[in-house]
């Protein structure tokens, strides 16, 4: 990850040298000692804004909630959700922004109502965990099998997932037909029919950057996992929630997301 933070310039108390120890951050934390993680972080006060984006589409009292935060990274979207009185579990791959997350959970004071697990998106096919609220923002991009990552994402919202994803230019959605005849492939190069385009080498100087979707495509993609998208709050970012016919949907797929998971019968 190349847009990161060392942390503040100085580090002569113990939060200081703490920060300064955990180092590098991509989450500035605001801590309740006034310092901040990554007060310099390329993007901005990140992902504060961000989040300022998305805060009126989730209830601001969400008291006996679960919620799942996918890519937690330092906590920051769990430290929110869990101030509105969610338990909140944030899943991370990377150890490291763990470590952040839980000592700054004990910072906020937070760590009784935040849990921090060691687990990736595909690991989710392993658990019949379900949670009212998920958070997967910034990470569908990132995975090489981007479709099968959403399809188990879906299977763990019971009421609403809030999706931000890095996507192509353009806003067009074309009215795709039922079928399409074999002879009338030029349809798909229509502007707004749903593409995803395949990122062979780096975007951004980032090596795990493999897809970027149109709007279109990450419309569909959410439809055919059983969710629809009911708002879109900010740039890239869409709230949904699962359609009347969901479990139908997946039921369709259920094996082949089983065996792709190394789950099968």
């Amino acid at each position: 990850m190349t847009l990161q933070s060392h942390g503040p310039a100085s580090a002569d108390d113990t939060v200081g040298r703490r920060i300064a120890a955990l180092a590098p951050w991509f989450h500035n934390l605001h801590l309740p000692s006034g310092h901040e993680t990554a007060p310099d972080h390329p993007l901005g006060d990140f992902p504060s804004f961000k989040w300022r984006e998305i805060a009126d589409w989730i209830p601001s009292d969400l008291d006996g909630w679960s919620a799942l935060d996918i890519g937690c990274n330092a906590g920051f979207y769990a430290f929110e959700l869990a101030r509105r009185g969610a338990h909140v579990v944030g899943i991370d791959h990377d150890e490291h922004y763990l470590t952040q997350a839980r000592w700054a959970a004990r910072e906020f004071e937070l760590d009784e109502r935040v849990e921090f697990r060691r687990m990736g998106v595909y690991d989710l096919g392993a658990t019949s965990e379900r949670y009212d609220l998920v958070l997967f923002m910034g990470v569908l991009y990132h995975l090489r099998y981007p479709l099968l990552g959403l399809d188990l994402v879906a299977r763990c919202v019971k009421r609403l997932l809030v999706l931000q994803t890095l996507t192509m230019p353009g806003d067009e959605v074309v009215d795709a037909p039922g079928d399409v005849p074999i002879d009338d492939r030029e349809r798909l190069l229509a502007p707004g029919w749903p593409k995803l385009a395949f990122i062979e080498r780096e975007l951004a100087g980032d090596p795990t950057n493999w897809w970027a979707p149109n709007h279109a495509c990450v419309e569909a993609m959410v439809r055919s996992t059983g969710l629809e998208v009911r708002e879109r709050p900010g740039h890239e970012i869409y709230v949904c929630a699962p359609r009347d016919d969901a479990d139908a949907t997946r039921t369709a797929v259920a094996d082949e997301v089983r065996a792709a998971t190394g789950r099968s019968k």
